[in-house]
């Protein structure tokens, strides 16, 4: 009992938690712009920016009030004791029994996140002008979501569930073995396996453009074969650009409206940014520290997997690797919390340093330049919260990057 109302606190402690950032952040979006940042919204502008950020900031509560409403009704009424039963009824193999009930919460995650996720675009996102997605499209990405997801989780969890079948004793280890290679191998297949199944890249067309980033990527020794263009611009008018592979299957992604709303000169300091975290190995750090964080959970994991405690806080009598999984997910919560802070500290770390090597050749101006240009066009708030930004950024804000290239 005393387990079940520690998960309750946790539960409730978290909620609680987001709620506080974002009153916070909510607050501190009301201030004056900054004055080095004057000039990116003219006032009519900048009335809109606030209402997005007002109407993304309720929408957010309201989302988080539904799911934490939903992981406390489970509990309290017995909802994941009830899944563990039926998938029981279904089948005697325990692999089946632990996908089963796993099918089954995701597919009631998924339904209740699919009413949010039809708001926030076509209400949301319209409402400001960033949506293009139409509802075939959007029905078809969702459909194409639903079941990658399926696949690759479901993939995964059953490896771990037969090899803890298999040696109970030391499944964390081979588990976190071949799980981390699987994972390794689809993010080296991303671009070429994923990606096409939502959208369409083709290679940069010879011009300017191209020209310009490999004279710099020769310039400053990274090896470059592949600059592909994505057709973001079928779902949404924001920009981006995007990194991935390794070795002679690395790749830059231009988001076609990245080229639309920047000069090459300024795609050109974007793209540096992005070869510098490759040349500070940012990449293969970030990787390795998910690794050893994955490790040490799946072995925490081992220390309670057949902990009868464990399944009676989820109203079970007996413990089974899926609601032990939960439970303990949730447990986890403060500490995962705490890596979060970590990892956002050092991600804000590795975004300074791949800032300073553009500016290091010369790009910082027109990095600056571009990231204004994209701030404005994606409505972003100048002036979050210093605690909203120290416990959920990944990268400084807009002010602090200026300050650096325009100090």
């Amino acid at each position: 009992m005393a387990l079940y109302w520690t998960i309750i606190v946790i539960v409730l402690a978290e909620f609680a938690y987001s709620i506080v950032l974002s009153v916070l952040n909510r607050k501190a979006s009301h201030q004056p712009i900054p004055e080095l940042l004057r000039g990116i919204y003219d006032e009519a502008e900048y009335a809109r920016q606030q209402a997005y950020s007002r109407e993304n900031s309720r929408f957010g509560v309201v989302s988080n009030i539904v799911n934490t409403t939903l992981l406390l009704c489970l509990f309290a009424l017995g909802g994941f004791a009830w899944m563990d039963g039926y998938a029981r009824e279904l089948s005697n193999n325990p692999v089946l029994i632990a996908l089963l009930f796993f099918f089954m919460f995701y597919v009631l995650d998924w339904l209740v996140g699919l009413p949010f996720s039809v708001y926030d675009t076509f209400h949301i996102e319209a409402k400001y002008g960033f949506n293009r997605s139409t509802p075939r499209l959007f029905v078809m990405d969702t459909i194409k979501g639903f079941f990658v997801s399926l696949l690759i989780y479901g993939i995964l969890m059953g490896l771990v569930v037969w090899i803890y079948g298999l040696i109970p004793e030391f499944f964390w280890l081979v588990a976190w073995a071949i799980v981390s290679v699987i994972t390794l191998i689809l993010q080296f297949l991303y671009s070429d396996v994923i990606v096409p199944l939502f959208n369409k890249q083709t290679p940069l067309a010879e011009g300017e453009l191209r020209s310009a980033i490999e004279s710099f990527a020769q310039k400053v020794g990274f090896k470059l074969q592949n600059i592909y263009v994505i057709d973001g611009s079928k779902r949404s008018s924001k920009a981006n650009a995007y990194f991935t592979g390794f070795g002679s299957r690395k790749r830059i992604v231009l988001y076609d409206t990245l080229m639309e709303q920047l000069t090459t000169d300024e795609i050109v300091a974007v793209l540096a940014h992005e070869i510098g975290h490759y040349k500070h190995r940012h990449i293969l750090k970030d990787m390795s520290s998910a690794l050893i964080l994955n490790l040490i959970m799946f072995y925490l994991f081992s220390l309670v997997i057949d902990s009868k405690d464990i399944a009676a806080a989820a109203g079970c009598d007996v413990p089974s690797f899926h609601i032990n999984m939960t439970v303990f997910m949730l447990l986890f919560t403060p500490i995962q919390i705490i890596i979060s802070l970590i990892s956002n500290i050092l991600s804000r770390k590795h975004e300074w340093e791949a800032d300073e090597f553009a500016c290091q050749h010369g790009l910082g101006k027109y990095l600056s330049s571009a990231l204004k240009k994209m701030s404005a066009q994606s409505l972003s708030n100048l002036t979050p919260h210093p605690v909203v930004v120290y416990t959920q950024y990944s990268h400084p804000t807009l002010l602090q990057r200026v300050e650096h290239f325009e100090g």
